[in-house]
């Protein structure tokens, strides 16, 4: 009998949390897991859930629902997406739509929104961010694929979605644009994420080695900061981390985590498309590598033992290290955001997405991992100014950030006179300075590029292409 709105297919936590979601704001949905003792299990934990009926194969998910009828996926990226669409595509029927929820390459999302138009299917790749709670709560949604079937999906992605804005109802979820556009605004949140998490590990390194604060005397710290301009969740749950002890050991539980970082891969997606469209990205780049190094744990400990350079911080002045730590943070963090909606006015060019800049700022003011409240100032710098082509330029950044780069200079000399690796701090600096330079040494690259490839040159003083007989 067709008696739900949307059928979920991918029972993890993020699908289940989903699923309780939709039902509390009063959609019925049919769910479905390949494996039958999850589907059964998960049913047994939301108990009588209004709203919630299981199903246990493709075609009885199918046959619950009404048309056109919707299809949440909720599975592993990759090629167990495509074998998902291989199970439901022969059950339905042309002008259905099926919804693919996880972490998909937006390569992917472009091919399989094209093979299943072809079919008549209608097909969306969207980008859920938030998390664990914030899939039961209320996420940042970003859709994006087949426009037609926006209108179908739209009051029920507005019904789940985190709400923001001064009275806490404006909804965080926005149609970003054609083809892969919802998954490629999904992974470049992705990759200002790791730049985010990066620059906070960075001054968190900085204040301990350099200023000599224990992880409680942070923990401090940045709740304090998360009362002012950098509040954040990222800052929130920093403070949280820090504050946390062991049960085992007494210790903070910072203090006995092994230092090396995971990846799932979409910061190195991030990466991997910057590099592929020219656009300098090098903080989030910088967070990609960082990771990797801190990977080689056993390799690190090795060199430490014999390979020169350490050295002793210099003297400082704890509060004013503070100081200069919570200005240079939120400088550097707004040049990593800079780069990353530089990365999407490019793509957006590039790949034809229709993709509205402000929006994509304005659906992650809540819900999504990179939520802060600076995320209002560069909406409204993005509604001022549509064109706007790099947030550095916008007034309230250019002022902002100007008066705090004394302090991001001197944070980072602190950090490189100490020996302590700031590359993430260090590369935004480096962006900054690159970026407000009238001239750049770039020409010498030239000039050797010509020499020893004749690969021709540019002049000031006059138009066309020039080779010199070197």
């Amino acid at each position: 009998m067709s008696t739900c709105d949307i059928a979920l297919v991918g029972l993890a936590v993020m699908g289940q949390n989903l699923a309780l979601n939709m039902a509390s704001r009063g959609f019925s949905a049919a769910v479905f897991n390949r494996t039958e003792s999850t589907t059964r299990e998960f049913m047994d934990r939301a108990g009588n859930k209004a709203g919630l009926k299981a199903a246990f194969s493709p075609a009885e998910a199918v046959g619950m629902l009404s048309s056109p009828r919707k299809i949440f996926l909720m599975v592993k990226a990759g090629s167990p997406v495509d074998q998902v669409i291989d199970e439901f595509v022969p059950l339905l029927s042309p002008g259905d739509i099926l919804v693919d929820g996880g972490n998909s390459h937006f390569p992917d999302t472009v091919r399989r929104t094209r093979e299943l138009a072809a079919k008549g299917i209608r097909y969306l790749g969207v980008g859920v961010s938030g998390g664990e709670e914030g899939a039961l709560h209320g996420p940042s949604i970003m859709p994006g694929g087949e426009p037609e079937a926006w209108p179908f999906m739209e009051p029920i992605l507005t019904a789940i979605s985190a709400k923001a804005g001064p009275g806490g109802d404006e909804p965080c979820v926005a149609w970003m644009g054609n083809g892969g556009a919802g998954h490629y605004v999904k992974m470049v949140h992705n990759g200002i994420e790791y730049g985010d998490m990066q620059l906070i590990a960075e001054v968190y390194d900085i204040l301990g080695r350099a200023g000599g604060l224990d992880a409680a005397a942070q923990a401090r710290v940045f709740s304090e900061w998360n009362k002012g301009p950098l509040a954040s969740y990222l800052v929130e749950i920093t403070a949280q981390a820090l504050s946390r002890i062991d049960e085992e050991t007494s210790k903070p539980l910072v203090d006995v985590i092994l230092d090396a970082a995971g990846q799932k891969g979409t910061g190195r997606w991030t990466a991997e498309s910057a590099l592929e469209l020219g656009i300098p990205i090098p903080t989030l780049t910088s967070a990609v590598e960082a990771r990797g190094l801190s990977s080689l744990k056993e390799q690190r400990v090795r060199a430490s033992r014999i390979l020169q350079g350490g050295c002793e911080p210099p003297a400082v002045n704890v509060a004013d290290l503070v100081r200069d730590a919570e200005q240079a943070l939120y400088a550097a963090k707004v040049c990593s955001y800079a780069q990353g909606f530089a990365l999407l006015a490019e793509a957006d060019k590039v790949y034809g997405f229709g993709l509205d800049l402000g929006q994509a700022a304005k659906v992650w003011r809540a819900g999504c991992i990179i939520r802060a409240d600076f995320l209002d100032d560069v909406t409204a710098a993005f509604k001022a100014d549509p064109a706007l082509e790099n947030l550095l330029e916008a007034p309230v950044f250019t002022n902002e950030v100007g008066r705090r780069l004394p302090a991001l200079r001197r944070l980072a000399g602190v950090a490189i006179a100490s020996g302590i690796p700031a590359p993430a701090l260090c590369a935004s600096l480096a962006y900054y300075d690159g970026f407000r330079s009238e001239h750049l040494p770039a020409n010498l690259i030239q000039a050797q590029r010509d020499l020893f490839g004749a690969h021709t040159f540019k002049r000031l003083d006059k138009e066309g292409v020039f080779h010199a007989q070197w």
